[in-house]
């Protein structure tokens, strides 16, 4: 329980971006949603619920509970995941709801010195700056690959500063990264049938270049034309998710500039959290025809892929996966079936379906790292699911999951490789 007092928080009108009564009106209140959201089934507590936490809402938006340390506490134990869109009979929006709820609650909510120049660092300033992300992910190289991130494991310093769970979640910075080839074009190989954008992403660019390298490939194996464009940039997924909406609004008008009059066949994300974000970007920028226009071109890279004639022309994989499902692909995005279809169409691989597949793995952008100990009791259970498949491999389509698997697979798994469906298909066809 945070031991903020109520009195701590600004008094303020209700903000320009707090939830809107007529989003909330639309839950019924049936309880359909609880046992699809990963806090609840966990802790078993109403107001950690979707329908819960919608009640707590309405209590503040008609001014009869003040914005308090409870209810920022029921708010932040959010993973955001969305799964109770899915399961919701009136179709209640509550990605919308929770970020509004976020964004009104940080306008008002105490913060340390501390706590806000770290997030006006990484929200105002990190995310979207190319040279900062190269320096962070230089210096992490440096620390990963000279034996000192295991020399400090050693030394048990991490333990005594209650650091150890959160460094075990660390990425791999990845050499050369990405940035290099962000306003390059990349010819389709063979006759060209599609010209598309990829959004390259921020953080991605670091520590998952391999995976960017291979959607240009595999996207030009299948007859596209590959364009990243220069002026791109973070596609403010963390900033909305985060509450710092403002900021979300900014990205978002750059990236559209950026892509929108391209003549693109499709803009490509192949991250299933920032691709939620990236196809709401009409609710970023209401009114907006060009942002309308650009939701109208995104794809996520199993979507788009799924869509067109895929290049056949594999080498067999010999493996048996499983497949666990991105919570923003799947309930901000809808995407399901695209994602099983292309693994089903690789050669040599035995596909078994996961229990659970769509229920949340703990990841939720950096919800692992400032609500850990829940993160990891959720991963736990996650984990379980998975090494009931006795599969070889692991598979999802979205970097932060792979993160949060690949650590569970040192805690409670056998190290089974984590890959993206994308890196799959690439390392089918490159045999």
């Amino acid at each position: 329980m945070s031991t903020e007092t109520t009195a701590q928080y600004v008094k303020a009108g209700r903000h320009a971006d707090a939830p809107a009564q007529k989003d909330l009106d639309r839950c019924v209140h049936c309880g359909l949603c609880l046992n699809a959201c990963p806090t609840y089934r966990e802790l078993g507590v109403e107001m950690d619920s979707p329908r819960g936490r919608i009640y707590q809402m309405v209590q503040v938006a008609t001014g009869q509970t003040p914005i308090n340390p409870t209810y920022t506490e029921h708010m932040d134990l959010c993973l955001g995941c969305r799964a109770c869109e899915t399961a919701c009979p009136s179709g209640v929006e509550y990605g919308k709801l929770i970020e509004a709820a976020r964004t009104e609650l940080n306008a008002v909510r105490p913060k340390s010195f501390f706590r806000s120049a770290i997030e006006g660092f990484v929200f105002n300033h990190l995310l979207s700056s190319r040279w900062m992300l190269s320096l962070v992910g230089l210096k992490l190289w440096i620390y990963q690959s000279t034996g000192l991130q295991s020399l400090v494991r050693a030394t048990g310093i991490l333990k005594l500063m209650g650091l150890a769970e959160i460094e075990k979640l660390t990425p791999t910075a990845e050499r050369p990264n990405f940035f290099g080839q962000i306003g390059k074009v990349f010819p389709a190989e063979g006759t060209r049938k599609k010209k598309v954008a990829l959004l390259a992403g921020c953080m991605q660019n670091v520590f998952f270049a391999k995976l960017n390298e291979a959607t240009v490939r595999v996207l030009q194996k299948n007859g596209c034309e590959v364009h990243i464009p220069a002026e791109q940039t973070c596609c403010g997924a963390l900033h909305a998710h985060s509450g710092f909406r403002d900021q979300a609004r900014a990205l978002a008008k750059q990236n559209v500039e950026a892509l929108v009059d391209g003549g693109f066949d499709a803009i490509i994300s192949n991250t299933g959290g920032c691709g939620a974000t990236l196809k709401e970007y009409h609710h970023l920028l209401e009114h907006d025809a060009r942002a309308e226009k650009f939701v109208s071109l995104m794809r996520d890279v199993n979507e788009f892929l799924a869509s067109i004639e895929l290049n056949p022309n594999m080498k067999p994989i010999n493996a048996v996966v499983t497949y666990q499902d991105s919570c923003h692909l799947a309930h901000g995005q809808k995407v399901t079936k695209a994602p099983r279809q292309l693994i089903s169409k690789i050669p040599g691989i035995t596909f078994v379906e996961m229990p659970n597949a769509s229920i949340c793995c703990g990841s939720a952008g950096i919800y692992n790292v400032v609500q850990n100990e829940l993160a990891m009791e959720i991963l736990e259970s996650k984990m379980g699911n998975v090494n009931v498949t006795k599969a070889d491999r692991v598979i999802s389509s979205n970097p932060g999951c792979m993160l949060q698997l690949r650590a569970g697979e040192k805690l409670h798994g056998q190290n089974r490789p984590v890959q993206h469906v994308i890196e799959l298909l690439d390392e089918a066809y490159r045999g």
